[in-house]
């Protein structure tokens, strides 16, 4: 935000965001660090506080020790005050996770798919969480497909759903901000924040997927979307004379198999892996552990080996793509409930 031209209203938010980021990282402060770790008077950090204690938004959890003078108040956030809902569309199932400002679930869900059905149909399924949870102030939402700020722009299959701006629709809608998002980089994202990975800043996450293979990219901490938000459609890479990645993993028939068992899979894999490896030398690759165990990382290591000089070779890890993915997706959504509450 440029300062010298923000509204009230919008300083009000900035304010409003930094007091509530400031007490979930710390746990709890008083009007004094609040005023001295924001860089805001006294005064108005006074008010605003004032203000969401009669909202609720705040708990008295004790006063200081006291030098001399009046004990001052400290406060923690109430991580009930919003509640925050992630959802993400698969092929054969819709999963869903409640969560607390603090991250804590509170509720885990799984139905049917409604990708083969349409955004109304998703519709029915959000406001009857929403109706059953009315604290909720935040919607995270996984696709698989490409992504670019809420509208999908790519998404094989699910023609439905193509150049549609599910961010817009449903803000609309439901009157409470939303945010949409590529599977495999709220997959990467949820691996990096949840993990103990952050001294891992360059990741890449592959997934074979129910709706054919994709990947998460970050690089230094960034997840990576690239100049049309197309990074990670890992499904095109030419890898030989004939065929492209997907059509590497498929049958002689064209179908696709869930788990990797063979040379002619191994070598595709092992083929991206050198090439990951060549452009941006990752620290991990990770696999879902639904497809790849230890044995097969290690003949992808072995395989990869053949391409490209092992030395440089990232570690090879798996983890569970289910949650990893939920993770990010609660990520961006606790990012959306402290900017602000329901319009």
């Amino acid at each position: 935000m440029n300062e010298l031209f923000a509204t009230p209203k919008e300083w009000k938010k900035v304010i409003l965001r930094s007091i509530r980021a400031a007490l979930l990282e710390h746990g709890s402060a008083t009007k004094v660090e609040l005023s001295q770790k924001l860089g805001v008077s006294f005064p108005t950090i006074s008010k605003f506080l004032t203000q969401m204690e009669k909202d609720g938004e705040l708990i008295l959890v004790g006063l200081d020790h006291s030098s001399g003078g009046r004990r001052a108040n400290r406060y923690a956030y109430n991580p009930e005050f919003m509640l925050g809902l992630a959802i993400f569309l698969e092929k054969t199932e819709t999963n869903y996770t409640i969560f607390n400002c603090l991250g804590e679930e509170k509720e885990q869900g799984s139905t049917s798919s409604v990708l083969l059905d349409d955004a109304l149909s998703l519709s029915h399924l959000l406001e009857s969480i929403i109706e059953k949870h009315p604290k909720i102030s935040s919607v995270a939402i996984g696709v698989p497909g490409s992504v670019n700020n809420g509208r999908i722009i790519f998404i094989p299959s699910y023609e439905q759903f193509h150049d549609f701006d599910l961010k817009g629709y449903f803000e609309e809608r439901l009157s409470i901000p939303v945010v949409v998002e590529n599977d495999m980089n709220a997959a990467v994202l949820g691996y990096y924040d949840n993990r103990n990975n952050k001294d891992k800043g360059s990741l890449v996450y592959l997934y074979l997927g129910q709706n054919g293979p994709g990947a998460g990219i970050m690089i230094n901490g960034d997840v990576v979307r690239g100049s049309t938000f197309f990074s990670g459609e890992i499904s095109f890479v030419p890898q030989y004379d004939d065929r492209n990645f997907v059509q590497a993993l498929n049958n002689e028939d064209g179908t696709e198999t869930a788990l990797v068992h063979d040379e002619k899979k191994i070598d595709a894999i092992s083929r991206l892996v050198a090439s990951f490896t060549a452009t941006i030398n990752p620290h991990t690759i990770i696999f879902s552990n639904d497809e790849i165990n230890k044995q097969i990382t290690d003949q992808i290591t072995l395989r990869s080996a053949a391409y490209i000089p092992k030395e440089h070779l990232p570690e090879l890890t798996v983890s569970d793509w289910k949650q990893d993915y939920l993770y990010g997706l609660q990520k961006l959504g606790l990012g959306l409930m402290i900017s602000g509450t329901k319009k």
